[in-house]
């Protein structure tokens, strides 16, 4: 019997890529759910590149209305015991982010309502064997993606390696799915030795050369507003988060998100330190980027970095100060409105840093490292520190690393990890498990290609795409995709001996 693969596929055509290089390598059913806007989806609907045995587009399932079914929601929660307001609160369309629309309670639980059905009736009627798709940034997605789970079916999460610039896929985000061979791992290089493949290869730099080389030009800008306001926008109509916008409305936010963004650069460099006193005892918080992954679906509990920041100076020790730094990335959000910079800075002990300040000074001289969901944790072993964070990622399993589970226990968290040192050895063996199951895929290389091929570098994603300009592409990238297309084979096996092993010994248990 054929195996049977259900494919997400977003504005990012990479999981499309894959499935045309999937095909030819394996006898499987194809299916797939399309999460797009109106003009890029007459290319799906009519394309011949990948045969689909069904396709489904997610928005036209998603018609909100003013009463939800509640009773089916409850029964929901109760069969599959996820949380549904834990994911729509931090769904960035439903709060500040998106001010074009204001969404009442009822329309937030039905569109909830009508995923959840949308989605039950799908695996339902497929059962499939695996879900392929990238590691979820909106709701709707992680709530497919638990469902999956919760079902038995297995996932292939594309993410990206927290080191090298190259990609993980795993069943859950953020981890590797196989660290019994963490203690087999050779250990023989040095911290010196570590700390210059950390600079060489640390995934932080490469994010900023991808910002610094694929910021929009003007050019381009210009070419997708004069695109963009041309033509009717039907978005506005059939998928939930376009409502509202309105072309005035865009324009308006457009151009008031421009003028923050270098009013609060201009406060920024004026305000925020530049030089840093690397002589007192200092515990270390990196800011991470506001409504992303890391903190809406990773930390759900954890995403007022501003409160967080007041536990942890309550918590540390007589003695020690909290050293705060910007992220870079945050410029991709215009970065933070000012009152909360001055927030930040009116805390007591807390010292707030510049964004462009190297991290690697920051890291070598604290005393300690705490972040909420990010890679900085893991960077801090690079320099022999420990680190605390609120989430469990792969690097957790490195004994400097401890996860804060609640609040009050912060201050005796932070007391003992100001006392590891932690041993180079276990980072060596922990790079050489990532090095082992790592794939060569430059995400971010092919991400900025296809941005500028297709969406006017970013600016416009609501574009008309050719089925002869996606060939041309298949086969310009063809050698591009060869690792994650032998890396998901690869997976593939892997899982299904595992379930055969597990069905054998009477372990495995589906729901389907």
């Amino acid at each position: 019997m054929k195996d049977k693969i259900l494919f997400w596929f977003g504005a990012d055509f990479t999981h499309f890529f894959l499935s045309y290089h999937l095909q030819k390598k394996l006898d499987a059913d194809f299916y797939s759910i399309i999460d797009i806007t109106q003009k890029p989806r007459k290319f799906f609907e009519s394309q011949n590149l990948v045969n689909f045995s069904k396709k489904w587009f997610f928005h036209d399932h998603i018609r909100p209305d003013k009463r939800p079914d509640i009773e089916y929601l409850t029964k929901f929660e109760e069969k599959y015991n996820i949380n549904i307001w834990k994911l729509a609160i931090n769904e960035r369309i439903f709060y500040r982010f998106y001010d074009f629309y204001k969404f009442t309670d009822d329309e937030i639980l039905s569109i909830e309502e009508k995923s959840c059905k949308f989605f039950e009736s799908v695996l339902d009627e497929i059962k499939p064997d695996f879900f392929i798709t990238k590691e979820p940034a909106f709701h709707h997605l992680e709530l497919l993606y638990e469902l999956c789970l919760k079902k038995g079916i297995n996932v292939l999460l594309l993410g990206f390696s927290e080191f090298k610039g190259e990609c993980i896929i795993s069943q859950k985000p953020g981890m590797l799915d196989t660290i019994d061979d963490f203690s087999q791992m050779d250990s023989g290089r040095s911290l010196e030795e570590l700390q210059k493949l950390f600079l060489k290869r640390k995934v932080s730099k490469q994010i900023k050369n991808y910002n610094d080389q694929h910021v929009n030009s003007n050019f381009a800008l210009l070419n997708a507003a004069f695109n963009y306001l041309k033509e009717p926008n039907e978005n506005i109509k059939t998928h939930y988060n376009y409502f509202g916008r309105k072309k005035s409305k865009v324009v308006t936010k457009f151009l008031k998100a421009s003028l923050d963004k270098k009013t609060r650069k201009s406060f920024i460099d004026s305000n925020l330190l530049s030089e840093v006193d690397l002589n007192k005892k200092y515990v270390y918080f990196p800011l991470a980027v506001d409504l992303e992954r890391n903190l809406l679906i990773d930390a759900p509990f954890y995403t007022n970095q501003i409160e967080i920041i007041r536990s942890v100076v309550k918590s540390l020790p007589v003695g020690y100060s909290l050293y705060v730094k910007e992220n870079p990335a945050q410029v991709s959000r215009e970065w933070r409105d000012i009152n909360e910079y001055k927030e930040i800075m009116n805390i007591p002990n807390t010292y707030l840093i510049h964004p462009s300040y190297p991290s690697e000074k920051l890291l070598e001289k604290c005393g300690l490292v705490i972040t909420i969901a990010g890679t900085s944790a893991f960077e801090a072993t690079f320099y022999n520190k420990p680190a605390l964070t609120f989430t469990n990622r792969s690097y957790t399993i490195l004994p400097s690393i401890n996860i804060i589970k609640e609040i009050p226990s912060m201050p005796k968290l932070i007391r003992d990890s100001l006392k590891i040192k932690p041993d180079p050895k276990d980072l060596d063996k922990y790079l050489n498990l990532m090095d082992k199951n790592s794939i060569e895929f430059h995400w971010m290389e092919f991400s900025a290609l296809f941005k500028n091929k297709f969406y006017y570098q970013g600016g416009l994603v609501d574009v008309d795409i050719s089925e002869i300009k996606i060939k041309n592409l298949l086969k310009e990238c063809e050698d591009t995709f060869q690792g994650l297309t032998l890396g998901h084979l690869k997976k593939i096996q892997e899982m299904k001996k595992n379930n055969t092993n597990q069905v054998e010994s009477g372990k495995l248990y589906k729901t389907l």
